[in-house]
């Protein structure tokens, strides 16, 4: 969500080398799809009270069979429901809070054919999930998403000492961070969801955002990973890049 549309379209052109083309309705002008090699990976739109009134920042979306039982699993559970569901697309959206304020989406059917079809330079990687209580933020989300009634040989949860590891089909595709089971959540954790982009040169995509006016957070330095750092775009929307790849 941005506030100036072409100026975040040119800043990830540059940063991360998108190109771009028009989101799928005449109504819905005031969104464009972010392009690596001629794949969608991303999405850019126009931040507005209509849609949350949301800040610049990027929003990690889960993709649901049906958006209504989302929207009820996620109330039952202390969530909140913010916008939606909603026609969005080829589906349907909403956007929502868990239980400590971390935002995320969620989308019913495919956003758009071939949507993240693998991980290349300029489509995300991972999502990764701040929060003080990282067994919570398991709990929450795994009975939001039913992650107990997947096939086993598809989806995989395991808690690693700090830290909840999620993958669906053998690709590691989000972890959940906190504070350690046995103590109290950390309360200095802004919750929040972060999202992970490919890249073929860590440090050179730093230059790149610094030179388009963005600002490196945390510089380029090695991580379990790869090599990584975060970045935040012109408008201040924070975003991670990452040399990790399948």
């Amino acid at each position: 969500m941005t506030r100036d549309l072409e100026g975040a379209q040119e800043f990830y052109a540059r940063a991360l080398g998108w190109e771009y083309r028009p989101g799928f309705r005449d109504h819905e002008k005031g969104y464009q799809l972010a392009l690596a090699d001629g794949q969608p990976v991303a999405g850019l739109g126009v931040s507005s009270q209509g849609r949350g009134g949301f800040a610049p920042s990027w929003t990690a979306y889960f993709r649901a069979e049906n958006a209504n039982v989302m929207a009820s699993r996620i109330q039952e559970r202390g969530g909140t429901v913010a916008v939606g569901p909603l026609a969005f697309g080829t589906g349907r959206v909403l956007w929502a809070a868990d239980l400590q304020d971390a935002r995320f989406g969620v989308w019913e059917g495919e956003p758009v054919r071939g949507w993240w079809v693998r991980r290349q330079a300029g489509a995300p990687a991972r999502l990764q999930l701040r929060t003080g209580d990282a067994f919570g933020a398991a709990m929450f989300y795994g009975g939001v998403f039913a992650w107990d009634t997947h096939a086993p040989d598809r989806l995989s949860v395991r808690f690693e000492a700090d830290h909840v590891v999620v993958s669906v089909d053998g690709h590691h595709v989000a972890d959940l961070w906190g504070g350690a089971v046995e103590e109290a959540p950390d309360p200095t954790i802004r919750p929040q969801w972060h999202v992970y982009f490919c890249v073929d040169d860590v440090d050179e995509v730093a230059r790149r955002t610094d030179a388009a006016g963005g600002s490196i957070v945390t510089p380029p330095a090695m991580s379990h990973f790869g090599r990584v750092a975060t970045l935040r775009d012109a408008e201040g929307a924070l975003f991670h890049v990452t040399s990790e790849h399948d």
